[in-house]
C-alpha cells in the first residue's frame, strides 16, 4: 500500500476514533442520570464536540 492510500485513511480513521468516543462520553454521562436529566446532559455534551471540532454555534 503506498503513501497516497494511507493517507487517504487517515481522515476517515480520525472521524470514526472521533464518533467512538463521542458515544463513550455520552454513555458515561447518562449513566445513572434521571430521564429529566438527560436533555441536559446531552445538549452540554454536544457543546464540548462542537468546541472540539471548533463548529460553535
Amino acid at each position: 500500500m503506498d503513501i497516497t492510500a494511507w493517507a487517504a485513511l487517515v481522515p476517515v480513521v480520525a472521524v470514526l476514533v472521533t464518533a467512538a468516543a463521542t458515544v463513550l462520553i455520552v454513555i458515561v454521562a447518562l449513566g445513572g442520570t434521571a430521564s429529566r436529566d438527560r436533555a441536559t446532559i446531552l445538549k452540554a455534551v454536544a457543546e464540548v464536540i462542537r468546541a472540539v471540532r471548533g463548529s460553535r454555534r
